[in-house]
């Protein structure tokens, strides 16, 4: 039995090979499949998988264990329910949904119900912050969850979604748009355009618009692509990371779902720049339910001569794009963690040098950017470098679309020109009584009322696009322990530093609760922060501590009364 059982699996997974190929870097997308049709992936897949792909049953398991949407140890339910932890939904009332879910279901977080029908398992971020709670129930998203509609929605599981009364899909709250969202530009112009230009002219395009990458680290896009251009190699790919996991921001799930044609032309320019024939979106597996719609508009873009051979009756330039799921790691949206994810490995961060740019996905050089940096580029050769660079400050050009969350009045989507301050911000969106703005999600900074008149921009203030607002009855030292506890989870544990270093943070985060917490242990912590940030080997662990030392400094004081106050002395 066991002989014919194995052998089902085996030609399972040659059919899957088939499709995704038979390197190593088809590995997870076989996972997906397989843990789909058996509900987990046990020791005797886990085996099979190996001995397809020829690699040893324990470097599949190590990738198997690090992702926290694959399971080994038993099966997941029929429905998997996973709801946010992250602030933006804590701050909503998740504690109360939780509690209701566990009730309903007579089982904890962690576990499955007797009958194999749920699995109730807390997530990070699910791209819905300025809806929550939100719940991911199998590839179903769910806004403004409460105990309610968590009631009705596990009955509506029992009847298979008969007649579901929740819609499919939950549109983005669009609150302010400019140039870039209202650009009235026809599909394609740009990457029309681009193909009519030589590589260096594109470049030098990109150069003058002053575009540099969305994604928060704000690298110059034209450098970026000078110097995969300049390389020699035959095989060259780009990789458009959609890996949208910042705790707070959620502007990339609008634009792969509104913007879909303007991003699929930003990388198909940037393949035509570099020399690429091969392009890759890495989607996070949060938004698995937009799989189908993407791949059924990358097949519109093959027979409308978008994709494939001849682009555009280019002769030679050769190039089409798949999209590989992620699997639940928020590291992954480092560019060298995603390219080791992309070739079937752990997603731990590469030491650089050497960059992706000359030794990128399995040696090759390779450009990585971000959803809205592909779509700024298509957008730039439709409409020209001054159209961009006419927007912002000299050293931010262009606008930033932010996803912006917590205590106001209007969360949502806004573009905002760079240079906007965070005072304006926070009137635009109803908030005008903040007490505290995080800039750049968990890894970001937490900016007190004393620097509202600071600017969003890559030479002051520089983000990704997550903003989330607290208003004056916030608790800040709950923000720093949500925070803390993102980034225990989500560190790969691959340096001390920041395996370490988060947990020790964590302990004197329950000693400031306590109120056992001394002023020169505090110092300590920070200290600690400090050196993680000069030791670790990836942006995780340099910018983990970057909210606690930020909320220590502008909320010392509310935060050591706090100590005062639970051990009994007087609170000035």
């Amino acid at each position: 039995m066991q002989v014919i059982y194995r052998q089902k699996v085996l030609q399972e997974i040659e059919e899957l090979m088939a499709i995704y190929g038979d390197d190593r870097s088809s590995l997870l997308p076989i996972l997906h499949a397989m843990q789909d049709r058996y509900q987990y992936i046990p020791d005797r897949i886990i085996q099979t998988v190996a001995h397809a792909l020829k690699i040893h049953p324990a470097e599949v398991e190590a990738v198997v264990s690090f992702y926290s949407f694959f399971e080994t140890r038993e099966k997941l339910g029929k429905y998997v329910i996973r709801l946010c932890q992250t602030i933006s939904c804590d701050m909503k009332g998740k504690h109360n949904v939780a509690r209701q879910l566990q009730n309903e279901l007579g089982i904890k977080f962690g576990e499955t119900t007797r009958d194999g029908m749920f699995t109730l398992r807390y997530t990070n971020c699910l791209g819905l912050c300025d809806q929550g709670p939100a719940m991911l129930v199998n590839e179903r998203l769910f806004a403004h969850a409460t105990p309610d509609k968590a009631q009705r929605i596990i009955e509506e599981c029992k009847r298979d979604f008969i007649r579901s009364e929740f819609p499919w899909t939950v549109p983005s709250i669009l609150r302010k748009t400019g140039p870039l969202l209202n650009n009235g530009t026809k599909l394609n112009v740009g990457l029309k355009t681009a193909l009519k230009k030589k590589s260096k002219d594109i470049i030098e395009v990109l150069r003058k618009s002053g575009l540099k990458g969305r994604g928060g680290a704000g690298f110059p896009t034209a450098f970026k692509w000078q110097l995969a251009t300049d390389d020699k190699s035959e095989q060259k790919y780009v990789v458009c990371n959609a890996d949208e996991g910042e705790p707070g921001t959620f502007k990339d799930r609008f634009l792969l779902y509104e913007h879909t044609d303007v991003i699929l032309d930003g990388i198909t320019i940037g393949a035509y720049a570099i020399g690429a024939n091969q392009g890759f979106i890495y989607l996070r597996t949060e938004y698995r339910y937009m799989l189908e719609y993407l791949e059924a508009a990358l097949e519109k873009r093959r027979q409308e001569g978008l994709l494939g051979k001849g682009i555009l009756c280019k002769k030679g330039f050769d190039f089409d794009i798949q999209i590989r799921l992620g699997a639940g790691a928020y590291v992954c949206g480092e560019e060298t963690a995603l390219i080791e994810s992309l070739e079937g490995e752990r997603g731990e961060p590469r030491n650089r040098p050497p960059f992706p740019v000359d030794t990128g996905f399995f040696g090759r050089p390779t450009i990585v950017n971000n959803v809205e940096t592909f779509a700024a580029v298509a957008l730039i050769l439709a409409k020209g470098a001054k159209w961009f660079a006419d927007h912002g400050t000299d050293k931010s050009r262009g606008t930033k679309l932010f996803s912006i969350s917590g205590d106001c009045e209007r969360p949502g989507i806004y573009e905002f020109a760079f240079g906007t301050t965070i005072n304006e911000l926070l009137k635009e969106v109803g908030a005008e009584d903040a007490k505290a703005v995080q800039i750049g999600g968990a890894s970001g900074l937490c900016i007190s009322r004393n620097d509202f008149d600071r600017k969003l921009s890559f030479e002051d203030l520089s983000s990704g696009g997550s903003v989330i607002i607290f208003g004056p009855e916030c608790n800040m030292l709950d923000v720093a322990r949500n925070f803390c506890d993102f980034f225990i989870e989500e560190s790969c544990g691959q340096c001390t530093p920041c395996r370490i270093g988060n947990m020790k943070i964590r302990e004197g985060i329950t000693l400031l609760e306590k109120g056992k917490c001394s002023s020169s242990y505090l110092k300590e912590l920070v200290k600690l922060s400090d050196t993680m940030h000069l030791a670790c080997k990836c942006g995780l662990g340099q910018s983990s501590g970057n909210a606690f030392t930020t909320i220590m400094g502008g909320f010392r004081e509310e935060i050591l009364g706090q100590v005062l106050s639970a051990s009994g002395g007087k609170v000035s």
